[in-house]
C-alpha cells in the first residue's frame, strides 16, 4: 500500500519543527520514515517560510486551493492562526481532505458545530492535536491513578506558566494582539491543561468557574487566569496558565509544565511533560515523574518513548486506512470548557455548567 499524503497549512516554527520534523520525522538523523504517511508539501501566508520548506525537500503550494486540488493529498495538518481555522477546514472538507486541526478546533462553538456536520457529510476524519495524552509520562500517571497507587485522589493541579509577549515581536504575535483569535493563555495552554486533567483522572469536566490574574504586562488578552473545574466523579481540580511569569531561565520554565495529583496516601508529580516534549533523550530537559509517599519521594519510570506528535499523525491515518473516522468530539468539548473560562471570569468567577447536549 502507498504511503497516505499529508500536506501542513501554517508553517510556523512549530509546524517545522514539532510537526514537520517530528511529527512527519523528516529530522532522520533523530527519526525513522514512518511507513504508512508522508508529509508531500506545505503552505504559509508568508512567503519566506518556502525557502525553509523547500530545504527540507518539501512541495511549496501557493494557497489553500492548491492543496485542495491536489488528489495526492489525503490529509491534511492545519497549524495557522486560530481564525482561520473555520475558512481553511470548511473548503478542505469540501474537498474531501482529512483533518488534523491544532487546538482550539475554532474560536466559536457555532463554528465548531459547522466542522462538526461538514465532516459527517463529506465522511471526512476530523482530529485536534491534544497530542500530550500520547505521552508515555502522562500515559503512566493515568495508569497510576487508576490503579489506586495514590489511593484516593480528591484534588489535581495542573500549570503551565511561562513569559511570553514581553519583546515588541512577541507582543504583535496573534497569540497576543487579537482576543478574538481565543490565542491568550486559557485558549492557548489552559486549553491543553483542561483535556489532560480529563485524561488524567479519566473523568469528565461537569463545571467550571475562572479568573483573570493580575495585569502584569499589558496585552490585548489576558495575562493569565486561574481555573477550578469539578468532575463526574466529584474530584476537583484546578488550571494556574500564564504568559507573564517569569520562572527562572528556560530550565526553570519547562519544567515547570506539570502537574501534581492528589491522592490520600500518596502525591504524584511531574515535570516538564505538559508541553511539546517526548522524553527523547536529547530534549533540552529531562521530563520527570516522581511519586511522595511523605516519607521518600520515587522517581517513576515509564519504558519506551513515542514521540507524541508522530503519535497523533499516526492515528489519524489510521482512522482513514480503517475507515473509522474521528468525529472531533473531543475538540467540541474542549472549546466549550475554554470558551466557559473566559464567560466565567467576564462574571467575577461564577460557575458554569457544562452542556452536555
Amino acid at each position: 500500500m502507498s504511503k497516505l499524503g499529508y500536506a501542513i497549512v501554517g508553517f510556523g516554527g512549530i509546524a517545522e519543527k514539532r510537526i514537520a520534523k517530528e511529527g512527519f520525522a523528516l529530522d532522520t538523523n533523530r527519526f525513522q520514515p514512518l511507513k504508512d504517511v508522508q508529509l508531500l508539501g506545505v503552505t504559509d501566508l508568508s512567503s519566506h517560510r518556502r525557502k525553509v520548506a523547500e530545504g527540507l525537500g518539501l512541495k511549496w503550494y501557493n494557497s489553500v486551493d492548491e492543496i485542495c486540488s491536489d488528489k495526492a493529498v489525503t490529509g491534511v495538518f492545519i497549524a495557522s492562526n486560530n481564525l482561520s481555522h473555520y475558512p481553511i477546514s470548511e473548503k478542505l472538507i469540501k474537498a474531501g481532505k482529512h483533518l488534523i486541526i491544532e487546538k482550539p478546533i475554532t474560536t466559536t462553538l457555532q463554528d465548531a458545530k459547522k466542522l462538526f456536520d461538514l465532516a459527517a457529510e463529506f465522511n471526512v476524519s476530523l482530529a485536534v492535536d491534544h497530542m500530550m495524552v500520547h505521552n508515555v509520562y502522562n500515559i503512566k500517571a493515568r495508569k497510576l491513578v487508576g490503579s489506586n497507587e495514590l489511593g484516593e485522589i480528591n484534588d489535581i493541579v495542573l500549570h503551565m506558566e511561562f513569559p511570553y509577549g514581553f519583546t515588541p515581536d512577541e507582543a504583535k504575535t496573534w497569540r497576543c494582539s487579537n482576543p478574538d483569535e481565543l490565542g491568550g493563555p486559557i485558549g492557548d495552554v489552559a486549553s491543553h491543561c483542561l483535556y489532560m486533567g480529563e485524561f488524567l483522572l479519566n473523568d469528565t469536566i461537569t463545571s467550571i468557574n475562572c479568573v483573570y490574574t493580575p495585569i502584569v504586562n499589558e496585552l490585548k488578552v489576558e495575562n493569565g487566569a486561574f481555573i477550578r473545574f469539578e468532575t463526574k466523579k466529584n474530584i476537583k481540580g484546578s488550571v494556574r496558565v500564564s504568559f507573564s511569569d517569569l520562572r527562572g531561565e528556560a530550565q526553570g520554565i519547562l519544567s515547570n509544565l506539570g502537574y501534581e495529583i492528589y491522592g490520600n496516601r500518596k502525591t504524584l508529580r511531574s515535570y516538564g511533560t505538559l508541553f511539546q516534549f517526548s522524553g527523547h533523550q536529547d530534549e533540552m530537559i529531562k521530563l520527570r515523574l516522581e511519586i511522595d509517599d511523605f516519607d521518600k519521594v520515587e522517581k517513576v519510570s515509564v519504558g519506551d518513548i513515542n514521540n507524541i506528535y508522530q503519535e497523533v499523525i499516526k492515528n489519524h491515518a489510521e482512522s482513514i486506512t480503517s475507515n473509522k473516522r474521528m468525529s472531533g468530539t473531543d475538540a467540541l468539548h474542549n472549546l466549550e470548557l475554554v470558551l466557559l473560562a473566559h464567560q466565567s471570569a467576564k462574571h467575577n468567577g461564577e460557575i458554569m455548567s457544562i452542556n452536555r447536549k
